[in-house]
């Protein structure tokens, strides 16, 4: 039976389904990879016990695991909004997936083609397209504009030209927090011809997912970063499939997508876990648990992810604003426009020497580059040090938000 939605003020029964929210530690590192609820993992468990055999082979068992792992790539097809134009691949990482998306492309681009890199990318889905360099191909950075810390529209149509054929950008950047506008950078690089290929990994834990909508080319995300197992998806359109043949087997048609592009196969437990968000999902949209997941219900869920973290986030960025000696390193605003991933830098103390205090209190923050290593090289004296990251999603709580203003209001 359908019951209520968790609201801001019920995050009680949202935590009740992390297990590991019951320890003395504040989780606000969630970007660097979020927990995982109850059914989630037992789930893992159950299929590991019970149904950890080879896919493909025919007998019952076979076929039962088989049907786990094709389910799977169903779910996350609906996650992204992505069944009807394209296929998803699942994968160990993102930094794998991009890693082998890049190889694929060198083996069809051609000498002097190029290749746009935003300046506040990740490295996983920047170094990639750099390295395509040693091969003719010609990379051409996005640059960052130092005032705003935003990639510009303008900047991109800059770059654009006739030998344009792949733009690579993130949706969010894991370190600023700004939600860039992907259905516009996409509309200027097909103008042109261009594929996109999006990272999402630092948007997935907080927005609903649409790349039917955005009409990208690529797009990934780290599935442990949405509450899920150590996977990630890469989802792809048809056509852009049709481009690359895929570094599996020779005897493995290019047609046979994804298995073309799973070198190994995938993780099949963790298959099974990326199946049981489906029934969190449904926890947050208030659905009927018996009922299958639908499109209507993943976009409830991630309404209610939104509501809940929006009142943190505004929280803390007004209370860092407040301080003289933090410089925050992104939007100056706690609303929609931007995601909880909020970072800062102060003026005598060290980011690893406030990163440091906050660890001595078990509350997880983080400090250094965050791997926009190339970002962090254009904007602070010391990328090595970095900034002090914080990273909130729905099931942190005002109260461990005002355990780290708290310990900040004496270092600080």
């Amino acid at each position: 039976m359908p019951s209520q939605p968790p609201s801001p003020a019920d995050v009680k029964r949202i935590r009740a389904h992390f297990p590991a929210l019951a320890s003395d530690t504040v989780f606000l590192e969630n970007a660097g990879g979020s927990q995982m609820p109850r059914i989630v993992a037992d789930r893992m468990h159950h299929y590991m016990l019970n149904s950890y055999v080879q896919l493909d082979a025919g007998y019952g068992l076979s076929r039962e695991a088989t049907d786990v792992v094709a389910k799977a790539h169903d779910f996350v097809g609906l996650l992204m909004n992505g069944r009807e134009s394209g296929t998803v691949v699942l994968g160990p990482s993102c930094s794998a997936l991009c890693q082998m998306l890049a190889h694929c492309y060198g083996d069809v681009l051609e000498a002097g083609d190029e290749i746009i890199v935003a300046e506040t990318g990740h490295e996983a889905n920047a170094g990639p397209w750099m390295k395509l360099a040693g091969r003719g191909l010609v990379p051409r950075i996005w640059p960052l504009d130092r005032e705003t810390l935003t990639c510009p529209l303008e900047g991109l149509e800059n770059l654009l030209n006739e030998r344009t054929r792949i733009v690579a950008f993130p949706h969010v950047s894991n370190l600023l927090g700004d939600i860039v506008d992907v259905k516009e950078v996409t509309r200027l690089a097909h103008r042109h011809g261009a594929r996109v290929v999006v990272d999402g990994v630092a948007y997935a834990p907080h927005r609903v997912m649409d790349v039917a909508a955005w009409d990208v080319d690529w797009y990934a995300y780290s599935a442990y970063k949405v509450y899920g197992p150590h996977m990630a998806a890469l989802y792809g359109k048809s056509d852009a499939f049709a481009d690359l043949v895929g570094p599996n087997h020779y005897f493995v048609d290019r047609s046979d997508v994804p298995y073309k592009f799973e070198l190994g196969g995938v993780n099949h437990e963790g298959c099974a876990g990326l199946i049981a968000l489906g029934d969190y999902l449904k926890f947050l949209a208030g659905a009927d648990h018996e009922a299958a997941i639908d499109r209507e219900t993943v976009c409830a869920a991630f309404g209610t992810m939104t509501d809940c973290e929006l009142p943190l986030q505004a929280k803390l960025i007004a209370y860092l604003l407040a301080k003289d000696p933090v410089a925050l390193i992104g939007p100056k605003s706690g609303d929609r426009s931007r995601v909880g991933t909020i970072s800062f830098v102060h003026s005598s103390l060290t980011s690893r020497e406030v990163a440091e205090a906050a660890h001595e209190q078990n509350i997880g923050i983080r400090h250094g580059h965050m791997y926009a290593h190339r970002l962090c090289k254009a904007i602070l004296k010391d990328p090595d040090d970095g900034v002090v990251r914080i990273s909130l999603v729905h099931y942190n709580s005002l109260e461990e938000i005002d355990r780290l203003i708290d310990l900040f209001e004496r270092i600080l």
